[in-house]
């Protein structure tokens, strides 16, 4: 059998939980986080350049979404991922 590859659509189409819900503001609104395909599509809608002081921990979000996408045991990892990258950014 051949390993199964997730894709960006899954990981944004996930309803998994994640271990906290997260209060981000963006643009005067607060928006809740509560899934990994709400944290999945806010931290890849926006602009690359948005990021780009951050790379490093948004790319370690990523992956750690899509492998909670792929398995709800991997929600902690994802969950603290998120929290240092909102943290860094200053949008929590």
């Amino acid at each position: 059998m051949s390993p199964v590859q997730f894709t960006a659509i899954d990981a944004a189409s996930s309803a998994t939980p994640l271990r906290a819900t997260f209060k981000v503001k963006l643009n005067g609104k607060v928006i809740s986080i509560a899934t990994v395909g709400q944290a999945y599509t806010f931290i890849t809608n926006l602009s690359a350049v948005e990021w780009m002081e951050f790379r490093s921990l948004h790319d370690d979000a990523i992956m750690q979404l899509e492998a909670a996408a792929e398995d709800g045991i991997r929600t902690v990892q994802a969950t603290n991922a998120l929290r240092a990258l909102f943290v860094r950014a200053k949008v929590l």
